[in-house]
């Protein structure tokens, strides 16, 4: 077990603080090597060091009522999940939940995700990336998660690309009701 004791802090080295030869508290710059007179395009770089090209974060795109829902579900996202993410109804089932869930993460809608979440098991933020695009939900099976259930779980399979590779995560998901409303809770250990 670690030691939980308060020690008082360590005292800082005094090495490398030469007052007299550099001023009070200021540390000696480090050698510095010098091209004076050397064209720029001839000066030795480090390749550990080279710089990385400056890309702005891509957000999520805008998503317009009319557009296709990108759940998957036959039906524009003003008529599918729009509704869940903005608070104007509640998802009816488990695996209605679960695509609001999955549009929530394509529009990047971070307030969603956190109130369909089991408080239980919320965290106390979330952070999505934004060069992460979700391009496909696929639901491989349900099991409860109807109107007439308090428990479900939802199968599914969502596909992604991420800085120009393609990939997908695949979760077993548990949802239960929470004051009448659906919430995820978290996903089921993988069966080997």
């Amino acid at each position: 077990m670690a030691d939980l004791s308060l020690k008082p802090p360590k005292r800082a080295s005094s090495r490398g603080l030469r007052p007299g030869r550099y001023g009070a508290g200021r540390r000696p710059s480090p050698p510095t090597r010098h091209n004076h007179g050397v064209p720029k395009s001839q000066k030795a770089r480090n390749p550990r060091r080279s710089p990385k090209p400056q890309q702005a974060p891509v957000r999520p795109a805008a998503i317009t009522p009319d557009a296709p829902c990108p759940c998957g579900r036959d039906a524009s996202y003003g008529d599918c999940c729009a509704p869940f993410h903005q608070g104007r109804a509640a998802a009816p089932t488990a695996e209605r939940l679960m695509r609001s869930r999955y549009s929530a993460f394509a529009v990047g809608d971070t307030g969603y995700l956190l109130r369909s979440w089991h408080p239980a098991t919320r965290p106390g933020g979330l952070e999505l990336d934004p060069a992460q695009r979700w391009t496909r939900l696929d639901i491989l099976g349900t099991s409860g998660g109807s109107a007439f259930h308090d428990e479900g779980t939802v199968e599914f399979r969502a596909h992604y690309t991420l800085r120009g590779r393609s990939g997908s995560q695949y979760e077993h998901s548990r949802f239960v009701r929470e004051n009448g409303a659906w919430v995820y809770v978290d996903a089921l250990p993988e069966v080997p």
